[in-house]
């Protein structure tokens, strides 16, 4: 690795700035000699890659995927022809994502709340617990928060939300026309992964009624906002809802939502 990439690697990790590093694990004799086994290539999201994998469209075919990889918070390997081409195994590349840890924002300071922030730092989320009532919104009724923000949830979302991406989370637990509506419309505008909705389904369907009336897109709320909130496991308790509503978190991250109460002793391809 040449000093410039390790330098520049370095003080990504350091600032917690999403940084990947590309490097060739694998090279045919067909691809020829201008990619060398080990090359790198350090991407970063709308920055000038650094270094060279040999060939320029390979760099920067690559790149485009390694940035996508990025986002998503994902490491693998990945196979291209000499020039980048799709479908060939000429050249075996290695992409490592570096990335800052997910973020949980949890709308409505209420019994459930505690629960959820406890569950999701240990799964490695940064939790903010966030609401207007300053009364309930304090440092120590939720002790494990990295923060509690005592603020309306739209105006809040308004300075984070061009921060949030495919890799965190919105969990709306309040039962408030006044909170709710405006943290999921808040939501919506924004990048987040996933947007969860606490609520009996009399209350989600009353709630659907009133995002539509408040300019929702129907089918953006269709596709995005998980609402009752959790996979249906029978939870009861604070804690089991927790459960719940993190296995969804993951389950929605990971693509599996569909299938995520399947048994994996039911299925037949990889558990990964």
């Amino acid at each position: 690795m040449s000093g410039e990439i390790y330098r520049e690697l370095r003080g990504s990790i350091l600032s917690r700035t999403p940084v990947g590093l590309v490097s060739v694990t694998g090279v045919a004799d067909a691809a020829g000699a201008s990619t060398a086994l080990a090359a790198k290539l350090l991407v970063r999201s709308q920055v000038a890659t650094l270094g060279t994998l040999g060939d320029p469209e390979l760099d920067r075919v690559v790149a485009r995927d390694a940035v996508a990889m990025l986002e998503r918070g994902v490491s693998g390997t990945r196979h291209y022809g000499p020039h980048g081409e799709a479908r060939r195994e000429d050249i075996e590349v290695f992409v490592e994502s570096f990335v800052s840890p997910p973020k949980l924002i949890v709308f409505g300071a209420v019994d459930f709340t505690r629960a959820l922030v406890e569950i999701a730092r240990v799964l490695g989320f940064v939790v903010t617990v966030c609401d207007a009532r300053a009364v309930f919104a304090t440092p120590a009724r939720f002790p494990s928060a990295d923060e509690v923000v005592v603020d309306w949830p739209d105006r809040y979302l308004e300075q984070v939300g061009s921060s949030l991406g495919p890799r965190d989370a919105v969990c709306v637990l309040t039962h408030d026309t006044k909170f709710d509506v405006p943290a999921i419309l808040g939501a919506l505008s924004t990048g987040v992964g996933y947007i969860g909705a606490m609520g009996s389904r009399r209350t989600h369907a009353q709630r659907w009624e009133r995002l539509l009336e408040a300019g929702a897109d129907e089918g953006e709320l269709r596709a995005r906002l998980m609402s009752p909130i959790g996979l249906d496991v029978g939870a009861r308790t604070p804690e089991e809802t927790a459960v719940s509503i993190c296995a969804e978190i993951i389950a929605v991250r990971s693509g599996r939502a569909q299938r995520a109460m399947a048994p994996l002793r039911d299925g037949t391809g990889p558990i990964h």
